[in-house]
């Protein structure tokens, strides 16, 4: 399985913004599932938004993003980024990186270590 590594959190005030990168390496993404998971104090771990690595389509778990989050991906780079805009307190949360080949689903997929967003008020 690929491994995957998560930068880009941070703390911001509601209504900022911050980019999650997620490197992925050890393996081709061809036909992977890439998706960001989120886990608030308190609460269990939660899907994000997921897109299809090989065609780019993306779908939302969480209506409560669609419209302030994006997902991409930068095939040359094996990356997959997290545009996170208009952000509210309950945004904060640890936000993971995951991939599912298509073979394991997200349980057992790759993950990466976390990074986390705290957005104040």
């Amino acid at each position: 399985q690929v491994q995957l590594v998560e930068s880009g959190g941070g703390s911001v005030q509601t209504g900022g913004s911050l980019r999650l990168s997620c490197a992925a390496s050890g393996g081709t993404l061809s036909g992977y599932l890439m998706g960001w998971f989120r886990q608030a104090p308190g609460k269990e771990r939660e899907f994000v938004v997921g897109i299809n690595w090989n065609d780019h389509s993306t779908y939302y778990g969480d209506p409560s993003v669609k419209g302030r989050f994006t997902i991409s991906v930068d095939d040359a780079k094996n990356m997959v980024y997290l545009q996170m805009n208009s952000l509210k307190p309950e945004d904060t949360a640890v936000y993971y990186c995951a991939g599912d080949s298509g073979t394991t689903g997200w349980a057992r997929g790759s993950w990466g270590q976390g990074t986390q967003v705290t957005v104040s008020s």
